[in-house]
């Protein structure tokens, strides 16, 4: 099972828009079951509720994951650390694999923020997949119904997805 985590509790966000497109390219290539996560609404604090039943749902089924995370102050935001911490560590993520995708209104595309999260990742045991993409200037990459609208990007994110249904 593969879940999509879309890095954020902003509503609406573009993380969100990118992290459906994942979703819906995974579920059109892989043979494994594909699911999104968003943090939007969901009370990462409380280790019980909505936290609790995403953690039996989604994360501790899940023997990958792609998080697609947007730049908070120069690295990834903190709600999705505080879902991590609140989890339960050992059956959400040992030994499970990752891929990951920056999101941002900058140059950059996140790139310091994926860095930092693969650090964690890494702590956490989790084998994260070398091709990470940063996605800069995203209001100019996709639209506001989730299509891309740069065809290298299209290009990329294939390759990228192809590498990570081999990991």
């Amino acid at each position: 099972m593969i879940t999509v985590i879309s890095g954020t509790d902003r509503n609406d966000s573009m993380t969100l828009r990118v992290a459906a497109l994942y979703t819906r390219l995974l579920q059109q290539k892989s043979d494994d079951e594909v699911h999104l996560l968003s943090l939007e609404g969901m009370n990462v604090w409380d280790k019980h509720g909505k936290l609790k039943e995403a953690e039996q749902r989604l994360l501790i089924p899940s023997n990958r994951f792609v998080f697609v995370i947007p730049e908070y102050n120069g690295s990834f935001p903190g709600i999705l650390k505080l879902m991590m911490d609140n989890s339960d560590i050992r059956r959400c993520w040992w030994h499970k694999k990752a891929m990951m995708t920056g999101v941002a209104d900058g140059r950059a595309g996140n790139l310091r923020g994926m860095d930092h999260l693969t650090g964690v990742l890494n702590y956490l045991k989790v084998n994260v997949l070398y091709n990470k993409i940063p996605l800069s200037r995203i209001s100019e990459e996709i639209d506001k119904d989730g299509n891309l609208l740069k065809e290298e990007t299209v290009k990329l994110i294939h390759n990228q997805i192809d590498e990570f249904l081999m990991f």
